[in-house]
């Protein structure tokens, strides 16, 4: 993001809390009834000083001692019926507005995590997981703060507040309009404190995200730090990140303190201003000891009504920094597009054909250096088809383009004759089984894992599936068999172990179109002989894309396409290809010699 966009969003601040009415409207019964109790609740409060004024007038200065006993009694009563009521609305509004702050802050979290979700890789060339992690948890919590308190404290304040105000001028009219005077005063500095308070906040998240980005990174490579013994490295990275984060709190700190001391001392001098004229009058016989009584619970409600304002004004300008980052987030637009108008694709039989013509593709992180050049290839249905080449000749941009993580700067993509633009992405993808090169386990068991691809599947199918991939055996070796939890990242087992759950996840889904990303990668000589039977069982009536780098496991493919430098160069059979003496005859040579 650029300086730029970053200073228009910090203008924009006070209204980047509007980002959160979507989240509010589905709830507005529930809005309503917790304003009603927060009114409800203040309105008692401030029914108390009128209490209090009987209570001293006609309970406390009655002549009469049996008059005033009785009425000690009806006002003492009274006042407990205040208290009552203010307890039974104070608990369903704090029930109502805590609910409402669990809701929206969960539909937030779900709705940025799941926007995020459908981005494109280019979002993650640019954006690092941590940061996206810290927007999703610091972000929103911060939000929670404010929707599920700050904001009922404010609102209930403000009622009290100026409640109590309108009942100080009604009273006091001739002073309370000089403290007024001197409020709209407290108003124009305020204003400006506000405005650092929302920078500072801002650059406080950013900060706290770098942290984030930072310990996601290392911990996922942990044991590449501890190979290179960089533990304290990497700990003095953070701590620098962590430090340059509280700096820049202890400065948001520092400017919000100065907030709430100014307007709490401005507002309470005011106020002890108006105070002072009330006891004038009470000495003059002008006002009752009563109403002075009256008169100083106001002037506490208000004063205590402001100390709260500021504290939860400083919390809105917090969660406006938040808000414009999890707003951000939400209005990122991933460049790969679902179609307007949608086609649908035809049944496959035997596997799916692909059509690839005039290819042109630059990564957006390296626009001046084409991935794929003018790149044409007919592929039938199936056919088994072997990319081959060196590193960085574009094997792998190919599946990215087939699967629409990208799009292409020009030419097209035809899957069974229908442009891969012109489908949505979920029946694409669907049509496509992929086992990348570096085998992803999730945080589950191993039939957990296999079902990933096919979510409905029974425990026989993913059994079916585990023993096409020869992962069976080892599954069941394992402590609790199936049900056995794999670890994080699939860190309780082997590289080759790992391939072969992920193959037989590719092997349940049953698609169409197989890319095998160097999908015997990992494998011992043993695992590969055996996984490669599984694969040329499981490629039958299937089209199927192989990158390989060993050349032994493409040998029987029946077109191998050779890539260099985003083209193709070559095409043909193993012994074609040997014979011509080019680019594949060169890696031929040089592994088949060695």
């Amino acid at each position: 993001m650029t300086d730029a966009s970053r200073h228009e969003l910090s203008k924009a601040a006070p209204s980047a809390l509007r980002g959160l009415l979507p989240f509010l409207r589905p709830y507005r019964g529930r809005i309503i009834a917790a304003v009603l109790f927060l009114v409800l609740a203040a309105l008692t409060t401030l029914a108390f000083p009128l209490a209090l004024k009987g209570l001293i007038d006609q309970g406390l200065v009655a002549a009469d001692q049996g008059a005033r006993i009785m009425a000690l009694r009806e006002h003492f009563l009274a006042l407990f019926g205040v208290g009552a009521l203010l307890g039974i609305f104070s608990a369903l509004r704090f029930y109502s507005v805590t609910w409402l702050g669990e809701r929206v802050t969960a539909d937030l979290r779900t709705a940025v995590y799941s926007h995020v979700l459908k981005q494109s890789p280019e979002f993650f060339e640019t954006t690092q997981t941590g940061e996206v992690l810290s927007r999703i948890t610091t972000d929103t919590t911060v939000v929670q703060t404010l929707v599920g308190s700050s904001l009922s404290m404010g609102l209930r304040n403000t009622v009290m507040g100026i409640g109590a105000m309108v009942m100080l001028v009604a009273t006091n009219p001739y002073v309370m309009t000089q403290v007024l005077g001197i409020l709209v005063l407290v108003v124009l500095p305020a204003i400006y404190f506000g405005r650092r308070v929302r920078k500072l906040s801002r650059a406080s998240q950013d900060r706290v995200a770098d942290t984030s980005a930072i310990a996601a990174e290392v911990l996922n490579a942990v044991t590449v730090v501890q190979s290179y013994t960089a533990e304290r490295r990497e700990a003095e990275r953070f701590a620098s990140a962590s430090e340059s984060a509280f700096d820049t709190a202890r400065k948001r700190t520092r400017v919000r303190s100065l907030l709430v001391a100014f307007i709490i001392t401005a507002t309470f001098g005011s106020l002890i201003w108006g105070l002072y004229q009330g006891t004038q009058a009470v000495i003059a016989g002008k006002i009752t000891a009563g109403h002075l009584g009256q008169t100083v619970v106001y002037v506490t409600l208000l004063v205590s009504s402001v100390a709260v304002l500021s504290e939860v004004w400083g919390d809105m300008l917090r969660a406006a920094g938040a808000t414009e980052r999890l707003v951000e987030l939400l209005n990122t637009q991933s460049p790969v597009r679902e179609p307007v108008k949608p086609l649908a694709l035809p049944p496959a039989s035997g596997g799916s054909s692909v059509q690839i013509e005039g290819l042109r593709f630059n990564y957006p992180s390296r626009p001046l250096h084409p991935a794929l050049d003018e790149v044409s290839l007919d592929i039938a249905p199936g056919q088994t088809v072997a990319l081959v080449g060196p590193s960085g000749a574009g094997k792998s941009t190919v599946f990215q383009l087939l699967l629409r993580f990208y799009d292409a700067q020009s030419g097209q993509v035809r899957l069974d004759g229908i442009p891969i633009r012109d489908l949505p992405l979920s029946e694409l993808r669907a049509r496509i089984g992929l086992v990348p090169q570096d085998s992803v386990i999730f945080s589950a068991n191993a039939m957990e894992n296999i079902r990933y691809g096919k979510p409905g599947a029974t425990d026989e199918e993913v059994m079916a599936a585990a023993k096409a991939a020869f992962a069976d055996d080892f599954i069941r070796k394992l402590p609790e068999g199936y049900q056995t939890f794999l670890g994080e990242r699939g860190v309780r087992l082997s590289g080759g172990q790992r391939q072969r759950i992920s193959i037989a996840r590719a092997m349940l889904k049953n698609p169409p179109l197989l890319l095998l990303d160097e999908a015997t990668s990992a494998l011992d000589a043993e695992s590969e002989r055996m996984v490669q039977a599984a694969l040329e069982v499981a490629m039958r009536d299937r089209t199927t894309l192989v990158i390989a780098h060993r050349l032994a496991t493409v040998q029987r493919a029946d077109r191998i396409v050779v890539l260099d430098q985003g083209r193709i160069v070559e095409q043909g059979r193993h012994e074609e290809l040997v014979q011509a003496g080019g680019v594949y005859a060169r890696l031929a040579a040089l592994q088949f010699q060695g």
